[in-house]
């Protein structure tokens, strides 16, 4: 115990001494939500995955791995997909607009690439987007109290406090760049301990050669990269709903946010290749974590769940347990909540800027100075924070059977149906409108809770939508409601130019 104590000591004073280094470069709302348009590529890419990732990638991809097997690969093709998709296609021209438009933010980027009139674009998106940030932030501090009672044997609110506020404390004192020399940091200690946990666990094991056939042994459906479900249309939606998690990096604002602070578009054909390698090797070793888990310390007929916990969400802690010396695991558990944290942070900088740039100075108070708003800036993302908390605490309480996967998930899969489509669209259609632009964001958000909490709900096809679960089918609602309206509103205005003439 002493020695975690120790080691997470010396990582939370690294995080507050980046907090602080960052505050002396903090003068304008540039550097304080876009940390002055000046990042390398190297700091974005690791930025944008150790976002992008989540507390999830360690608890929920390894349990992921543990209980379904060779199939939970599928997340690592969507992700990768997604990954390569947006930094190839879609991060360059993104980039080129905002500092065309001198934008900020995404509704920023929004409101000046439709000249839009009125407020009502950014009001929606700013709205839309605190909304399912609360819900993201709070899956998180949910992760980061299961964390802390996992691998220190804390009580589980105790846990989430204290993660809590020591996220809040450096990005309250340093705001974006703490966040993203804090990400840099912490995807780094990501990465070389999801690469290095399989490889010396595999090694270290005597019967290593013999992988696949043990999973065979213990159930042919965890070799099976189908999944081995009996129904085509089941497995099918199985396989699918793994794969679409990859959709969130198609116009998410937290990873979006990175494109508007990097240096220019040549730092980004080199920001590429590291984010696609990231991702490649850090959601494979997670799989591969728990096929590896699975295979030593469970049996043929065996509930997994005995041996790796509700979910097979303590996964990575058993194999660490097995694997090495008490030293090491305390740093692994800072690699936790590395994961953890880089998420949160990034999460509370952009729904900040929603609410006090999008909203309060841009609507109501656009002769509002920037050092009053940097100074509220600050505040409302403690506000945010504190909010973010109760929700987690809240879920905590009133859903106990609750998984990593499904709470992450949900806020992932919100924040990706309401801005993803309208991304693209912006990005790719010229004639994309702002009523397009409203009923994407609209109707995303609202088919994430329909999909789960009525379609799922059905006989029949229910279970089917389970599998498939909500990101794919509320990101095609977005897209094709956003497309038909955008395309009515054209039709419409050609009709009254007509008319006029």
């Amino acid at each position: 115990m002493l020695i975690n104590l120790v080691v997470l000591g010396l990582y939370f004073a690294v995080l507050f001494g980046i907090g602080i280094a960052a505050s002396r470069r903090i003068k304008n709302m540039d550097d304080y939500y876009a940390g002055g348009k000046s990042l390398g590529y190297w700091m974005v890419a690791f930025s944008a995955r150790a976002t992008g990732e989540s507390g999830w990638l360690l608890i929920g991809l390894t349990a992921m791995g543990a209980l379904a097997g060779v199939s939970a690969y599928w997340v690592v093709v969507g992700e990768v997909l997604g990954v390569a998709v947006s930094w190839f296609f879609m991060a360059k021209p993104f980039k080129r607009l905002t500092d065309k438009y001198d934008s900020l933010t995404v509704p920023d980027f929004l409101e000046s690439h439709f000249k839009a009139k009125g407020h009502t674009l950014r009001m929606v998106a700013a709205l839309c987007l605190a909304s399912f940030v609360v819900i993201y932030v709070s899956a998180q501090i949910d992760i980061t109290g299961k964390a802390f009672e996992t691998f220190l044997n804390l009580n589980y609110f105790t846990g989430a406090i204290i993660g809590f506020l020591i996220v809040v404390a450096y990005i309250f004192i340093g705001g974006f760049l703490a966040v993203v020399w804090s990400d840099f940091f912490q995807g780094l200690l990501m990465f070389v301990g999801l690469l290095a946990l399989p490889v010396v666990a595999y090694f270290a094991w005597d019967q290593h050669a013999e992988l696949f056939s043990r999973l065979e042994n213990i159930d042919p459906n965890l070799v099976n990269i189908w999944g081995g479900n009996e129904d085509p249309w089941m497995q099918s939606a199985k396989m699918l709903g793994f794969a679409f998690i990859g959709l969130g990096f198609l116009g998410s604002p937290q990873v979006y946010a990175r494109f508007i602070s990097v240096k220019d578009t040549a730092e980004i054909n080199k920001g590429r290749w590291v984010a696609i390698a990231f991702t490649l090797i850090s959601d494979a070793a997670a799989v591969s974590i728990g096929l590896l888990a699975r295979a030593l310390f469970t049996d043929a007929g065996m509930d997994p769940e005995s041996a790796l916990g509700m979910s097979g969400e303590d996964t990575l802690m058993v194999l660490l347990n097995d694997t090495f010396p008490a030293v090491i695991i305390a740093i692994y558990i800072a690699i936790i909540l590395s994961a953890i944290m880089s998420t949160i942070d990034s999460l509370l900088v952009v729904a900040s800027s929603a609410i006090v740039r999008d909203l309060y100075q841009k609507v109501f108070h656009p002769e509002i100075s920037n050092d009053k708003l940097t100074r509220m800036s600050s505040y409302i993302t403690l506000a945010m924070a504190l909010l973010a908390l109760a929700v987690a605490m809240l879920v905590a309480i009133n859903v106990p059977g609750r998984t990593v996967f499904w709470f992450t998930i949900f806020g992932w899969s919100g924040i990706a149906a309401t801005f993803c489509p309208m991304i693209i669209y912006a990005l790719f259609w010229k004639k994309f409108n702002q009523s397009g632009a409203l009923a994407c964001m609209i109707s995303g958000f609202l088919a994430v809770p329909f999909f789960k909490f009525y379609v799922q709900e059905l006989e029949g096809i229910g279970p089917y939508f389970q599998e498939l679960d909500v990101m794919g089918p509320a990101f095609a609602v977005s897209f094709i409601v956003g497309g038909a309206v955008s395309l009515l509103r054209a039709k419409k205005h050609r009709h009254l130019e007509t008319l006029e003439k």
